[in-house]
């Protein structure tokens, strides 16, 4: 499926089964807004599914993985082959995101979408190189428009598969060393912020490597230019491949109604790209985290979002979208599973 049958396709939030949902929370063994979050949670699955009572059990965190050329100004603490090496982590189950995947039972589906390098056959490996990384955006532009166009389009299908085969809900996780820099930037076009206010420390860079981040975004934007009412061309210019593979893993997973899980920065920055070419699914977007990327809180903030946790993280892969699928199963599993006051024949509130 292509990205404008996908647009096409993305539903409105389903108000009548979240107002079921909400009146089903009404009725349960417990004061009325005693379980917080998880009870607005719950109603939020059934808006975005259709369902008045969601069932999750085959969690999926899709992990997108791309290199950048702008890594080669310094931007980075770690060298660009760390990507191809963490994909053979991801496959041999070695990394963080594996451990909390294996924790709530959710399967890692581990995607090649602009490794710079040559990745050997696994089983396991899902091969959809757009490009061997993007160029040096400091420069000129990171892709052409056409593989910005491909690099969405390759998430859409990815995702389908996915839930084809069973998927009922999605995390959105990467890898690619230099994402931060191509997220600070897109993040900086789409909610015109200044560079400095969005661009943090990504691997754990030093003052001097902030600054020059800071100063080769703001090159970066000079050269090319980006409009911030074209998602597609900010992606071209200034993005990641990984990015927009994640932008359409969201929209795809939208147009399905199938409830998507947001990540960190980098996936923050995809969810950006992802609500300008469509904003009807901001109803439907679930934050699980608040990063501690400086640069993400911009992005909550704009989105329209509060993430359903705060723990320090920055790592990525999707670790923060896995922990919050099992909050959304949980959710779920309270308003399915749990009695009402008249089925338990438990005395309601005076």
């Amino acid at each position: 499926m292509n990205l404008q049958e996908t647009l096409a396709r993305i539903p409105l939030f389903d108000e009548t089964a979240a107002r079921t949902a909400r009146e089903r929370q009404c009725q349960l063994t417990k004061p009325q807004g005693s379980l917080g979050r998880l009870e607005d949670l719950s109603v939020q699955l059934a808006g975005t599914t259709g369902k008045p009572r969601p069932i999750f059990s085959r969690p999926v965190v899709i992990v997108v993985a791309a290199d950048h050329g702008v890594v080669a100004q310094g931007v980075s603490a770690f060298p660009q082959e760390v990507t191809k090496q963490m994909v053979l982590n991801f496959l041999q189950g070695g990394a963080a995101i594996n451990v909390l995947a294996r924790h709530i039972g959710a399967r890692v589906a581990v995607a090649d979408v602009g490794v710079a390098a040559d990745l050997p056959s696994h089983p396991d490996l899902l091969a959809y190189k757009v490009a061997r990384g993007t160029r040096d955006f400091s420069v000129g532009p990171a892709m052409t428009r056409a593989e910005a166009l491909q690099a969405i389009e390759v998430g859409i299908t990815l995702v389908n598969q996915e839930i084809d085969c069973g998927a009922d809900i999605i995390g959105t996780g990467e890898m690619g060393i230099g994402n931060t820099t191509a997220s600070s930037a897109i993040t900086a076009v789409i909610t015109k912020k200044a560079v400095a206010i969005v661009t943090g420390r990504g691997t754990g860079i030093e003052d001097a490597a902030l600054a020059r981040k800071i100063a080769v975004i703001e090159r970066a934007l000079e050269v090319n230019r980006p409009d911030p009412t074209d998602p597609l061309g900010v992606l071209a210019s200034v993005g990641g491949l990984e990015i927009g593979a994640m932008a359409g893993v969201i929209l795809g997973a939208v147009a399905r109604r199938v409830p998507i899980v947001i990540d960190g920065f980098i996936s923050g920055a995809a969810a950006l790209l992802a609500y300008e070419l469509a904003p009807v699914i901001q109803p439907h977007l679930i934050a699980a985290h608040r990063s501690v990327e400086v640069g993400h809180r911009v992005i909550l903030d704009h989105l329209r979002l509060e993430p359903l946790f705060d723990l320090d993280l920055r790592l990525g892969e999707g670790t923060g979208a896995t922990l919050g699928m099992s909050l959304c199963v949980a959710a779920s599993k309270i308003l399915t599973e749990m009695a009402t006051f008249g089925e338990a024949e438990v005395s309601e509130r005076v």
